[in-house]
């Protein structure tokens, strides 16, 4: 199978690659290498990629139109994999137009290369920021989202719908997967396991926000990775129990599916901070702090659809991958 990567040399994007080029799939990643965050850490990804002979890689960015149309005239592509997007809840709220070209623009770009390659199926990263306002918990695919909290989830949200729209005009099989806080080796460094990190080995205060009274329904990468290639593996299919009288927000009568991938275990931030320092051995200084703007207090992936479809539930515990981060930290950075 040739599989188009976007965002190949980010967090996922990269393990995915790999995952697909180790069972002997032919990639094509690409990437625009911006400096949102380190561009280091995505040329040191992609390096580990470019080893197989059946990678190829192009700097391309999804919101420039005629580079994407190029693309999908040079390669025929039998799936497509979009995980490149502007990341961040509290970076949208300094940079809004970036989520609008990438998420926006870009995934339109992604989904006219779809439509016209014929493709048989596109996967796309959504994220578990679309049950904004939602206090319903555990987060279900079938709950309503029409409440988002920051623009970054409002883009995502967005994803979806556009998804939807080019299932049902155009007969693309298309699944959405609301990533739930992905964590571990080679990760990204605005998120806040890597910055309590960065801080406790420096000896500095970490933030704590909303004065610690927060969790989050923590997944380790290579569970991410399992259910993204199995999603893959299985194209979006009609729901023929689909109702029109009661629309179901995680199907449709289109090939259109909507899926969590969590750990279905939320954990307290303040235990989250303990499994980091007994990981380092030492305890972390603290600043308690309001709540930010965009931000939610909890997460909870209701996982059961995912099982039912793929046959695959996230089970890493969370002081193993912790443990296998901090590993790759002190190796990488020491």
């Amino acid at each position: 199978m040739q599989v188009l990567v976007t965002g190949a040399a980010g967090f996922i994007g990269s393990f995915v690659s790999k995952y697909l080029l180790e069972r002997g799939d032919t990639v094509v990643g690409i990437d625009n290498l911006n400096d949102y965050y380190d561009p280091d850490l995505k040329l040191a990804r992609l390096e580990w990629l470019k080893v197989f002979d059946n990678f190829t890689f192009k700097k391309i960015d999804l919101a420039d139109r005629d580079s994407m149309e190029s693309l999908f005239k040079e390669y025929q592509f039998d799936g497509v994999v979009n995980l490149a997007a502007q990341a961040g809840v509290r970076y949208s709220l300094e940079n809004p137009h970036a989520y609008m070209e990438s998420n926006i623009l870009g995934f339109l770009n992604v989904l006219e290369g779809v439509r016209h390659s014929k493709i048989n199926h596109l996967v796309y990263a959504s994220s578990s920021s679309v049950y904004g306002a939602n206090t319903l918990q555990p987060f279900s695919e079938h709950h309503n989202v029409d409440h988002p909290v920051s623009l970054y989830a409002a883009s995502k949200k967005s994803n979806e719908l556009m998804a939807h729209s080019y299932s049902h005009l155009y007969d693309i099989k298309t699944t959405g997967l609301r990533f739930f806080t992905v964590y571990g080796p080679w990760g990204r460094p605005d998120m806040a396991y890597w910055g309590f990190t960065k801080k406790m080995l420096a000896g500095e205060a970490i933030d704590i926000f909303n004065n610690g009274e927060m969790q989050r329904d923590f997944t380790y990468i290579d569970d991410i990775v399992e259910a993204v290639v199995r999603v893959l593996d299985k194209p979006a299919e009609a729901n023929a129990k689909w109702s029109s009288d009661s629309p179901d927000p995680a199907s449709s009568y289109a090939n259109f599916r909507i899926f969590n991938i969590g750990n279905n275990s939320p954990v307290k931030l303040m235990d989250f901070v303990k499994t980091l320092e007994d990981a380092l051995g030492q305890e972390a200084a603290k600043n308690f702090l309001p709540m930010q703007a965009g931000d939610v207090v909890a997460t909870y992936a209701d996982i059961s659809e995912l099982d039912v479809a793929v046959g695959f539930k996230p089970s890493t515990e969370l002081a193993d991958g912790i443990k296998k981060f901090i590993d790759w930290y002190v190796g990488y950075y020491q």
